[in-house]
């Protein structure tokens, strides 16, 4: 039920305002995004004439909701993230890829262990773990740092926008009542050529535009970077990719030995394989009371997927590495602490989400674009890079755009929810610039000028951003 009888203009300057003063109080005022996102669902809701105590309802509904739907994922998530580094399967998983290519071949390598890597972990956790092989790979071999950075912040920033379990795309999922399954699958159909056009092919043209080499880069950033990476934990420190032992990750107590590849990569990928076995069931089976239907439905649950994710990775990644029980628990609890503030950003942003819907600003977005005839994708990417090149925030930028286009989505069947939920995903990576903590945290581990920056990191995430959406466009031709 609306709560308010304001009509469409009012709604609309409310929610202007609403995105403005989040913006304002991100950027200018430096408030963190939890707090602006509170606040700035106060400056619409009053705009749009909503009475004060149903403001407060409609939010904390909203942010009950999110964490309920998302928050949980994103726990279990951090859990298998950091037994991983803890475990030193994140040196297995580089050690065995990177040793087995030759020099052609190690932007593609970087890719591939950017991409294993990026499904359990979070890519500020990812560039902290990477950036060190990075270098110390260009280092040894004597080739640009741009060639396999590159590629490697392609892998991370790719599965971060595009795919679940990460927080952006599963709170546009949540929003959008999305079917997570079908999402996850065709994030990855999109992904995949994006990765390889984003990543190893632009890396060929980077290298020449910045020209740097990894011979006087340390590994730690030459500075202070301002994003919270050094809360980061024991993952802080660097991964190894075999080749100098100072890249590698400080294992947690108990551990005597590291884990299979084998073992690491099915810890990683079993949720992912688990989920994309139900949305094939639920595509190809059409018997509703099927038991082998059923099965997969409940193992491929998000939920039950990552838990089980969990469950083998106490055994593979702790029990078998030698850790006892109190040193896998430890483990698995220190994950926690450091996903705090994104998974209250991601409520807030729930909230936020709550009260456009509820106050009726989605029904008005909707009709408006239903009228206009622009196409829902272009416009869901369109709303997302107009909020991200304002905050500089993936994660708010993904919030905003999928609770702006509620309105339009209940008119869209399954297949359609989930390319939009990409088109937002691609648009919420757009431009990153110097309001984004990503580009300070990149900037600084490869030790760039602001130019150098914009021209590599800047340029591949805008490159990401519409050979993203192309792709995605181009398979909503298809389905």
């Amino acid at each position: 039920m609306e709560l308010t009888d304001a009509g469409n203009t009012q709604l609309v300057i409310a929610a202007l305002l609403g995105i403005a003063a989040v913006v304002v109080l991100i950027v200018w005022a430096k408030v963190h995004p939890f707090l602006s996102l509170m606040l700035g669902s106060a400056v619409m809701g009053a705009v749009a004439g909503v009475a004060p105590l149903d403001i407060v309802e409609s939010f904390t509904a909203g942010f009950g909701d999110t964490v309920g739907a998302v928050g949980l994922l994103i726990a279990l998530g951090a859990m298998v993230g950091k037994i991983l580094s803890d475990s030193g399967g994140s040196d297995t998983i580089v050690d065995t890829i990177i040793g087995r290519v030759g020099k052609a071949g190690l932007p593609w390598a970087m890719a591939l262990i950017a991409a294993i890597l990026g499904l359990p972990l979070f890519f500020e956790v990812g560039v902290v773990l990477l950036v060190p092989v990075v270098i110390l790979v260009a280092r040894k071999m004597d080739i640009p740092i741009m060639r396999v950075g590159i590629p490697a912040l392609a892998g991370l920033s790719v599965l971060h926008g595009l795919v679940p379990p990460h927080p952006g795309p599963l709170v546009a999922i949540d929003n959008l009542d999305a079917d997570l399954g079908l999402t996850l699958l065709f994030g990855l159909i999109v992904a995949a050529p994006t990765l390889v056009i984003c990543g190893p092919l632009l890396a060929h043209f980077v290298e020449q535009w910045v020209p740097t080499h990894a011979t006087t880069l340390a590994l730690a950033p030459t500075g202070g970077t301002g994003t919270g990476a050094e809360d980061a934990g024991p993952a802080a420190a660097g991964a190894g990719a075999g080749v100098e032992e100072e890249a590698r990750t400080p294992l947690a107590e108990g551990v005597t030995r590291r884990p299979g590849f084998a073992a690491a990569v099915v810890c990683i990928t079993l949720p992912v394989v688990l989920m994309l076995a139900r949305a094939i069931a639920e595509l190809t089976i059409d018997d509703d009371d099927s038991r082998v239907l059923q099965t997969l439905v409940f193992i491929g649950t998000p939920a039950v997927a990552l838990l089980a994710a969990v469950l083998v990775s106490m055994w593979f990644l702790g029990f078998r590495t030698g850790m006892n029980r109190v040193q896998v628990e430890r483990s698995l609890g220190s994950g926690l602490p450091g996903i705090a503030s994104i998974l209250l950003i991601v409520a807030a942003g729930g909230g936020f989400k709550a009260m456009l819907v509820d106050a009726g600003v989605g029904d008005v977005i909707g009709d408006w674009a239903a009228d206009s005839g622009i196409s829902t994708l272009l416009l869901g990417w369109l709303v997302a890079v107009g909020v991200r090149l304002a905050t500089g925030s993936a994660t708010v930028a993904t919030i905003t755009a999928s609770g702006i286009v509620s309105g339009v989505a209940t008119t869209l069947d399954s297949p359609e929810l989930a390319l939009l939920v990409l088109a937002i995903g691609c648009g919420s990576v757009f431009f990153s610039h110097v309001n984004d903590a990503g580009f300070w945290l990149v900037k600084e581990y490869f030790g760039l000028t602001i130019g150098q920056t914009i021209k590599s990191w800047s340029v591949m995430e805008t490159a990401i951003s519409v050979v993203g959406l192309a792709f995605v466009m181009l398979l909503s031709l298809l389905v």
